[in-house]
C-alpha cells in the first residue's frame, strides 16, 4: 500500500530520544528550550514557546490576545475542526467566512465584507450583528445569552487565519484589514513550517506576520515530534503569557528552580493548564529542524513532478505555483472538475483498489454536528471538501510509487 504520508525519521531522531530518556530530564526542560531557540532561528521570530500540540497552541494564542467568553473570532470553516474548537475553548464562537479555490484559504474580500457589513461599532468596539444566529445548540453563546451581560456578547476579538495545507494565505492583506478595525491576528500555521511569503524579501511563515503563529508537529506534518506544537511571536508580553498558561500559571520555570543555588518557591499567578512539551519530543524536534531545508526542497521538487505528469489529465485541477508565495507542500490536493464523468468517492475507491491511499479534501467545521445547527452558507468551502482529493505525498516517495499513482489516475 502506498500511504498518504509517512514521517521522515531516522537513527538521528532515535538517538536523540534515547539520549533524552537517559538524561534523567524527560519532561519540559533544557531540550525544550533548545528546540524553541532552533525554531526561532529558523522562522525569524523573536520568541518561540513549545507546547503539547497545535490545538493547545491555538487555545493559548487566543487567550493571550484577549479572547473572552461571549466574543467571536473570524475564521474559516475549511480547516481541521481544531481551528473552530479552540475558539470555543475560550467561551467564544467562530464566525466563518468562505475561501477562494485557488489556495483553499480565506477569501480576503469576504473577510472585509464580513467586518464591514455583518459587524458594527459600539463605543469604539466592533461587534458581530447576527449573534442570535450563532447562539444556538451547543454554542457557548447560547448559555451566555441567559445572563444580563449578553447584550455585550459578540465582540470581534480576533481573526484566526489558516495557512491551509502549507499554502500561505494572504496574511499581509489580512493584517492590513485587521489593523483598520483594531483586531488581533492569530495564524493557524499548523501545516506551514517552511512555507514562505514575499514581503520585500522572502520571509518564513512564523516570523510571524500577525501577532502570533501556531504550528503542529503531528506525524502528518512535514516535521514531527510525535505530537507537539509551537507558538511564535515578536511580543515578549505574549511570550510571557504563553509560558504561564502552559504550566499552571507557575511563576518560576522548572529549569530555573532546579539550577538555583538558593531555596526558591514558585507562585501560581493565574489559572493555567498542563500544556507542556516533553524533552523527549523536543529532542526529536531539534533533529527535525536540522533537516527542514532539505525536507522542503524535496517536497517542492516532488510537487513539480506531480504537476508535470498530471497536467494533461482533463478532469483534474492541479495546484498552481502562485506569485508571492512558496508552499512547503504539506499536502498535494487535486480537484475533480465539474465535467468529470465521476466524482470524488469513485476516484478514491479506484486508487484504493490499486493499493493507493488518498484522503478527502479538507473538512468543514460548519458541516459537522457541533456547528451544523447554525446553517452557514459557504459554497466554495463545500465545493472544496466534496471535490478535492489529497494524493500520496511524503519525503522519500520513490519514482516508482509516484508513477504508479499517476498511471492509476490516467487509467480512469
Amino acid at each position: 500500500m502506498i500511504p498518504i504520508t509517512r514521517p521522515f525519521l531516522d537513527e538521528k531522531e532515535a538517538k536523540a530520544a534515547h539520549d533524552a530518556v537517559l538524561s534523567g530530564w524527560v519532561t519540559q526542560g533544557p531540550k525544550t528550550m533548545e528546540f524553541e531557540q532552533a525554531f526561532s532561528k529558523y522562522t525569524g521570530a523573536k520568541f518561540s514557546c513549545a507546547v503539547s500540540n497545535c490545538t493547545v497552541a491555538l487555545h493559548v494564542a487566543l487567550l493571550a490576545v484577549g479572547v473572552m467568553p461571549g466574543d467571536v473570532v473570524i475564521t474559516v470553516s475549511h480547516s481541521f475542526i481544531a481551528t473552530a474548537n479552540a475558539i470555543r475553548y475560550c467561551g467564544a464562537e467562530p464566525v466563518f467566512v468562505d475561501i477562494e479555490l485557488k489556495t483553499y484559504n480565506m477569501d480576503v474580500d469576504k473577510l472585509e465584507e464580513c467586518l464591514r457589513e455583518d459587524c458594527e461599532m459600539h463605543e469604539g468596539i466592533l461587534f458581530y450583528k447576527h449573534i442570535d444566529s450563532l447562539a444556538i445548540g451547543v454554542s457557548p453563546l447560547s448559555f451566555i445569552k441567559s445572563f444580563p451581560s449578553s447584550e455585550r456578547a459578540g465582540r470581534v476579538a480576533a481573526i484566526l487565519a489558516v495557512h491551509q495545507m502549507g499554502t500561505p494565505c494572504d496574511i499581509l492583506e489580512i493584517t492590513k484589514i485587521a489593523k483598520k478595525f483594531g483586531i488581533a491576528v492569530v495564524e493557524d500555521a499548523a501545516c506551514a513550517i517552511g512555507s514562505e511569503i514575499e514581503n520585500g524579501d522572502w520571509e518564513k511563515i512564523g516570523k510571524p506576520h500577525g501577532d502570533i503563529a501556531c504550528f503542529s508537529f503531528h506525524p502528518r506534518k512535514i516535521i514531527t515530534s510525535g505530537e507537539g506544537g509551537m507558538l511564535t511571536t515578536n511580543s515578549s508580553e505574549y511570550d510571557n503569557k504563553f509560558r504561564l498558561l502552559r504550566q499552571h500559571g507557575m511563576s518560576i520555570p522548572d529549569t530555573a528552580r532546579h539550577s538555583s543555588k538558593n531555596v526558591v518557591f514558585e507562585d501560581y499567578v493565574l489559572t493555567g493548564f498542563n500544556y507542556r512539551m516533553t524533552d523527549i519530543q523536543a529532542a526529536i524536534g531539534i533533529e527535525q529542524v536540522k533537516k527542514l531545508n532539505g525536507i522542503v526542497e524535496e517536497r517542492r521538487n516532488l510537487a513539480k513532478v506531480y504537476a508535470e505528469l498530471l497536467s494533461d489529465v482533463p478532469f483534474l485541477c492541479i495546484p498552481k505555483s502562485l506569485s508571492g508565495i512558496k508552499s512547503n507542500w504539506q499536502s498535494y490536493p487535486v480537484r475533480i472538475t465539474a465535467n468529470s464523468p465521476f466524482d470524488q468517492v469513485p476516484f478514491m475507491q479506484k486508487l484504493l483498489d490499486n493499493g493507493i491511499s488518498s484522503r478527502r479534501g479538507i473538512m468543514n467545521a460548519h458541516q459537522e454536528i457541533p456547528y451544523k445547527e447554525q446553517k452557514w452558507s459557504l459554497p466554495k468551502s463545500e465545493e472544496a471538501r466534496n471535490s478535492v482529493v489529497l494524493l500520496p505525498f511524503y519525503n522519500g516517495m520513490t519514482h516508482e510509487e509516484l508513477d504508479r499513482v499517476v498511471r492509476t489516475i490516467k487509467e480512469l
